[in-house]
């Protein structure tokens, strides 16, 4: 059973900066694609980024340039580091987990955390 638990949210103004963390249970870390989703009020769940288990990066384009992802493979532990934050990017941020192939749907992930909620004001 694969398990992840998020950290490093929080209340940030416009501009600044938080970075998140995803930890994941398991002997097989290394061979798991681990996505940041994020879920506003009202709407549904978006995929954010993902790293790959082969370490390719991708990006929602509304977060280029400002958030970059890295994973940590001794440590088990995804980051997403998150500058120039804005009010639209309040939301709860899930991690989750598939193995192998990247994918950008939902409904691919067989493993979520928690979430973790950022906040940013205006």
């Amino acid at each position: 059973q694969v398990q992840l638990v998020e950290s490093g949210g929080g209340v940030v103004q416009a501009g600044g900066s938080l970075r998140l963390s995803c930890a994941v249970s398991g002997r097989t870390f290394s061979t798991y694609t681990v996505t940041w989703f994020r879920q506003a009020p009202g709407k549904e769940r978006e995929f954010v980024s993902a790293v790959s288990w082969t370490g390719n990066m991708y990006y929602q384009d509304s977060v280029k340039g400002r958030f970059t992802i890295s994973r940590d493979n001794a440590k088990n532990t995804v980051y997403l580091r998150m500058n120039i934050l804005k009010p639209e990017d309040t939301a709860i941020y899930y991690c989750a987990a598939k193995r192998s192939a990247y994918s950008m749907q939902v409904t691919q992930y067989d493993y979520w955390g928690q979430g973790t909620q950022v906040t940013v004001s205006s």
